[in-house]
Order: structure tokens, then C-alpha cells, then sequence
């Protein structure tokens, strides 16, 4: 009796420290928040109550305690309606709010004077908790009156719940759930206790309040917020699966037991549980469905980071699924360097004190910021997220590309709470990712355009020295020969020509050269592609290497852009002649398109030395070549740029005695139509 009088007391002094320990860290965390502060009193009520209550347990004057202990747990009840009331009105006057509350405390006075009444508890003789307790009428009107001030709380918090949207009706919410699962959880032990004959189960009491009061304070103080109902979800969850779990392998271990050694049984038994935990767990989600969008979330930004290469189209993407995501008709999307970041008509720079605050935070809503301490960074985020309508934003930084990503204030007007805010977090994550790729693939695509220029440098200059050197030749004779109106009209016919000529090859340079959004359209391709042909010509005759041609096309319309198609052909034109020019049997390059079943097909075949059996697989990807010289982007690149117009690309497999042929299928109408 003494052993478990002694842990009971200790119980609840720990019960009491824990909870002033609850108290001051709400107060530090924002002493500036009126509800912060309702809850540092509260935790010093509740830790005197406790403190009172152990020492009715140890003191000679138990009865004297017990009855100051009674009396401090019936203003409790006061107390809880200043938190009830501070969630409601967001903040008040300690004096106005008591003067509102005068029939609480007036109720709470009448308890307390019953506590201390003769008809409490009939005797006035030393009083032992530990002996027989006798109890009077007056003890048992103190309990049905505290019940009843109890309902009549929660009853007004479910009318005022209804009332109010947005955090507050969160937060009212928690504060229901807090109370009434510690009230159910009491009974459950006193029910426990008178079934199964228990005692010490009635000790537990305290620490099954503090529990829950810790709970609902570090739920209303933190910077995180959370929604009862997904609380109380997630803890049905969580208890089914424990008792499952648990039942299985009580079972499990019962029959292992009769039937193999005792450790092996323990290691079987456990295997078992174990496996079928994550199983069930697994079909528990599906049976809870507790975040449904985000799982479409998830897996729409998936989908649209592997099948859109472009910014401005991942972007739109993008804000979509965010709208989507959280019931609202307003998104942000900024991308750019730690410099400098912009999107949707918004420009920050990345050394304000808006982003340097949020890189510490990582991310915001209006309820953190309110129930942070406030600093000028978080007053300016704050400002930024009320001036752009957002209820969340958050910020998201790969090795180049900063992300911050805001999401408008749902239709309900409920907040954001923390499962979402991760949520976001984790989208946000793709989205970087997925638009640093799309950023690498624009840079890396500019870079192989002006790699291709290079390239054609040796041809222009010599396209563009043959109409230099007919115009400098007719110079020279025009002094002598300028009576002759044959020589005049000839030669004002050969100079237009051979300027246009050199202007129409500097148009062509100048495409090539500059990055461009490739939009599709119907086009006759035999046209481009004779275009573009004359510009690798000389490149190709440099090199020794025939150039065949062969456009069986008819009709020749593809749905396309035609700098897209000059592109991709001068990239497969000048890979397949680097691929023939060191080669020592037959060297050419052909160049041809036909009609098949699936729209219009150009291919780019040479008679080299073929693909290497081990980078096929690969063939697409960045960085892989076979040349000594260049970074192996082309193909990713080709690739890239066909995916954006409903294009393929695909290499013919490996023949005996033949080079390598590439195959790009251009569509002959548009996918909308």
C-alpha cells in the first residue's frame, strides 16, 4: 500500500511540473498573444490543483486539501471559458473578460463553498485518503454540478464552433476534442477499474490529463496548426492498427509457441507482425482516405514534370494542380536564382527581407505568423502573403534555381494546418526540380544552337564568299563597261540576288543562334528541309562526304515548326557527318522522308561505323557520346524539342556492314483537332 501510495503521489507532482513546464513555454513562445497567457494562468491553476491533490494523498491534514483541491478544480471551468472566449474574440481585457464571466465564476464560488461545507464529507476527524472515504450529499451535488457546468461549456463551444470559420473554428475544434477525450478517457478508467478490480488505475487519472491538456496547448501555441477532425482520424487509425497488430500476433505467437522452440517462435511471430503492419497500414490509408488530394497532387506534378520540358508550360501546369490542390482560384509560382526570383507580374529580389526571412522559416501562413513572436521579416511576409491573397507560401532551393510557391485561401476559408503545409512542401520539391531541368535543358539547348553555329561557320563563309566575289568582279568592270545597258541590267539583277542570298543565309544564322518557343503548325516540310540542306552542303563536300537526298513525301505537310524541324535535321545531319569523315570505306550522308501510318517520317541514315551497342540505351539521354570533342546534348536536345510538338525520334536497330539511321515522325495534323 505504501509502494503504490508513494507512485501515485509522484505521478502527480510530476503531473504538476509538467504542467507549469507547459505553461511557461506557451507564455515565452509569444508572451504578446493574449491566448498564450490565458494559458500560462491555466497551467498555474492546474499545477495547484495537482499539487493540492497530492497533498490531500501525503499531508495529516488530508481532508483539508482534499476540500482545497475540490475548491481550486471548480474554477477551472472559468478558466476554460477565457480560453474558449480568447479564441472567439482574438483578445480582450482580463477585466472586461471577468465581468463577462461573472456567472461562471459565481458558479464556481458555490462549488467551492460546498467543498468546504460539513455535508462535503461527514466528519471532522483526521481524514486519510488511503483509508475508507466516506462521502456526503454535498460531495456528490459538487460532482453533478461540476458535470453539468462541464456540458453547458461544451455545449456553447459547439454553438459558437459553428459560428465561426477559418482558425478559430480549428481551434475550438482541438479544444473540444482535448476535453472531451480526457473526460471519455477518465470514465474509460473508472469503468477499467471497477471491472477488472484495479485500483491503481484511478492514479493515472492526472497524468491522463495533463496528457491531453499538454496536447491541446502545444496545438493552439505552435507555430503548427491542426485540424481536430484529421487528429481524431489519424488516431483511429493508428489504434486500429495497433490493436490489430497487436491481437494477430498475440495469436500468432500462441500457436508458434506450441509448435517450435519459444526464441524462434518470438522471431517468427515478430517477422510476421511486422509484414503485416505495413500491409494493413497500406489499406488503412485507402479505407481513411485522410489526404486525398494531395495524392492526385502528387502525382498530377509527376506526370506533368516527365512529360513537359518547357518553363512556361510546367509553369501553367503547375498552377493548375496548385489550384487544384487547394480549393482556390488564386496560385503563385516564382523561379529564379538566389538573386533574383519573379513570376506572375512579381519580381523580389533575393536579399530582401521577405525571402531571407522565409529561407529561415521555409515556410508561412498567416497562423504561424500570428502565433510566432513578431519580427519586421515576418511583419513583411505577412504583408506580402494579405497583399496577394494567400493563405501558405512556401520556398523550395535546388543547386540553381530558388522556387517559391504560394497557394490562394481555400473556398472554405479553412487554414492550412501542418499535414498540408508538408504537403506543399514536398510538391514544391518537384516543382524545383522540375523547372531546374527545364532551365538546364533551355541553357543546354543554347548552347548546342551555338555549337551548331560554329559548326556552319566554315559553310557560310563559303556560301557568302562566292556572291562577295561576283559582286567585287562586277565592281571592278562597272567603270568600263557602264555605257553597256545589257552589263547595267545584269549586274543590278546579280547584286539583289546575291544580297539576298547572303541575307537569307544570316536569317537562317541568326534562327539558329537564338532560343525560341516552338509552337506547331502545318508547314510543307520539303521546303525547310532543302533550306537547311544548303547550309551543311559545304560542311559535307569539306569533309569529303557525299550528300544524298531522297523526299518521296507526298504530301509533304506536317504538323510542326519549321525552325524545330531545321534544327533537329542540322543536328543529325552534322552528327551523322562527324560520324563518316574519319571513316575509311564508302562515306555519305542520306537525307529522306516518306509517308507512313503514323504521319510524316524524315530520316537522317549515314554509312559509318554505327551506335555502340552499350550507349543505345542511353541514346537520348544528356551527356552521352561517342565523339571526343562536345558534351553529347544534341539527341537530348532533338529529343526535347520533338516531345514539345507531339514529335518522335527513335535510331533503326543495329545492322551488319551499316551505319546508324535516325527516324523522326512528325504528325500530319494537329492533336486538338
Amino acid at each position: 500500500m505504501f509502494a503504490v501510495t508513494a507512485m501515485r503521489n509522484d505521478l502527480t507532482l510530476l503531473a504538476a511540473i509538467a504542467a507549469l513546464a507547459v505553461g511557461f513555454l506557451a507564455g515565452w513562445s509569444n508572451p504578446q498573444r493574449a491566448l498564450n497567457r490565458v494559458f500560462l494562468t491555466l497551467s498555474f491553476h492546474a499545477a495547484l490543483w495537482l499539487l493540492s491533490l497530492r497533498n490531500a494523498f501525503v499531508s495529516e491534514n488530508g481532508l483539508f486539501w482534499l476540500r482545497t483541491s475540490c475548491a481550486v478544480g471548480a474554477f477551472i471551468p472559468v478558466h476554460l471559458w477565457f480560453v474558449k472566449e480568447f479564441i472567439v474574440t482574438g483578445g480582450e481585457s482580463f477585466g472586461r473578460m471577468i465581468i463577462r464571466s461573472r456567472w461562471w465564476v459565481l458558479a464556481g464560488m458555490v462549488l467551492a463553498i460546498i467543498s468546504f461545507s460539513t455535508w462535503f464529507i461527514p466528519t471532522r476527524t483526521t481524514y486519510k485518503l488511503a483509508s475508507a472515504q466516506v462521502y456526503g450529499l454535498g460531495y456528490y451535488t459538487y460532482t453533478l454540478g461540476l458535470v453539468f457546468v462541464y456540458l453547458i461549456q461544451c455545449r456553447e463551444a459547439v454553438r459558437q464552433m459553428r459560428e465561426q470559420v477559418g482558425v478559430k473554428r480549428l481551434e475550438l475544434q482541438v479544444v473540444l476534442l482535448g476535453g472531451s477525450a480526457a473526460a471519455v478517457t477518465v470514465m474509460l478508467l473508472m469503468a477499467f477499474r471497477a471491472l477488472l478490480g484495479i485500483p491503481w488505475l484511478v492514479r493515472l487519472q492526472p497524468l491522463v490529463i495533463l496528457a491531453f491538456y499538454t496536447g491541446t496547448v502545444v496545438a493552439m501555441t505552435t507555430y503548427r496548426v491542426f485540424d481536430a477532425r484529421q487528429l481524431l482520424m489519424v488516431a483511429i487509425q493508428k489504434t486500429t492498427l495497433i490493436v490489430i497488430v497487436a491481437a494477430g500476433a498475440y495469436l500468432a505467437d500462441f500457436i508458434f509457441s506450441t509448435a517450435i522452440p519459444e526464441p524462434f517462435a518470438l522471431l517468427t511471430t515478430t517477422g510476421i507482425a511486422l509484414w503485416a503492419a505495413s500491409i494493413l497500414n497500406a489499406k488503412l490509408d485507402k479505407v481513411f482516405r485522410l489526404y486525398p488530394q494531395a495524392t492526385m497532387a502528387r502525382q498530377a506534378a509527376f506526370e506533368a514534370a516527365r512529360f513537359e520540358t518547357r518553363s512556361e508550360s510546367l509553369e501553367h501546369e503547375f498552377l493548375k494542380i496548385l489550384k487544384g490542390w487547394g480549393q482556390t482560384e488564386h496560385a503563385l509560382l516564382l523561379s529564379g536564382t538566389r538573386d533574383s526570383m519573379k513570376g506572375g507580374g512579381i519580381e523580389l529580389s533575393g536579399e530582401s527581407i521577405e525571402i531571407e526571412t522565409l529561407r529561415e522559416l521555409r515556410w508561412a501562413t498567416p497562423e504561424r505568423l500570428i502565433r510566432e513572436r513578431s519580427t519586421p521579416g515576418r511583419l513583411k511576409i505577412g504583408e506580402f502573403i494579405k497583399h496577394h491573397c494567400l493563405g501558405i507560401v512556401v520556398i523550395g532551393e535546388g543547386p540553381t534555381l530558388t522556387t517559391i510557391v504560394g497557394v490562394g485561401v481555400a473556398a472554405s476559408r479553412r487554414p492550412f494546418t501542418y499535414p498540408q503545409v508538408t504537403q506543399l512542401m514536398e510538391l514544391t520539391s518537384i516543382i524545383e526540380s522540375a523547372l531546374e531541368r527545364a532551365h538546364f535543358s533551355i541553357k543546354a539547348q543554347h548552347a548546342e544552337q551555338l555549337a551548331t553555329v560554329g559548326l556552319l561557320g566554315a559553310s557560310l563563309a563559303h556560301e557568302i564568299r562566292n556572291p562577295l566575289v561576283s559582286i567585287k568582279t562586277f565592281i571592278h568592270l562597272l567603270p568600263t563597261h557602264h555605257q553597256d545597258a545589257a552589263f547595267r541590267q545584269k549586274f543590278f539583277r546579280l547584286i539583289g540576288d546575291e544580297v539576298g542570298r547572303i541575307d537569307r543565309l544570316t536569317e537562317q544564322l541568326l534562327d539558329l543562334a537564338s532560343p525560341r518557343v516552338y509552337l506547331a503548325e502545318a508547314v510543307e516540310l520539303h521546303p525547310v528541309l532543302h533550306a537547311s540542306l544548303d547550309l551543311v552542303a559545304a560542311k559535307a563536300a569539306d569533309k569529303g562526304v557525299e550528300f544524298r537526298t531522297q523526299f518521296d513525301a507526298s504530301p509533304d505537310v506536317a504538323f510542326t515548326d519549321a525552325s524545330a524541324a531545321k534544327q533537329v535535321m542540322l543536328n543529325l545531319c552534322f552528327n551523322a557527318i562527324q560520324a563518316v569523315e574519319s571513316w575509311s570505306g564508302e562515306r555519305w550522308v542520306k537525307v529522306s522522308t516518306a509517308n507512313t501510318a503514323n504521319g510524316l517520317e524524315m530520316s537522317v541514315g549515314d554509312s559509318g561505323p554505327g551506335i555502340p551497342a552499350e550507349i543505345r540505351p542511353r541514346l537520348f539521354q544528356p551527356f552521352q557520346s561517342t565523339k571526343s570533342t562536345g558534351f553529347g546534348l544534341g539527341l537530348a536536345i532533338c529529343s526535347d524539342i520533338l516531345a514539345n510538338l507531339n514529335a518522335t525520334i527513335s535510331v533503326d536497330p543495329p545492322s551488319i556492314g551499316c551505319g546508324a539511321t535516325f527516324r523522326v515522325t512528325f504528325p500530319c495534323r494537329s492533336l486538338s483537332s
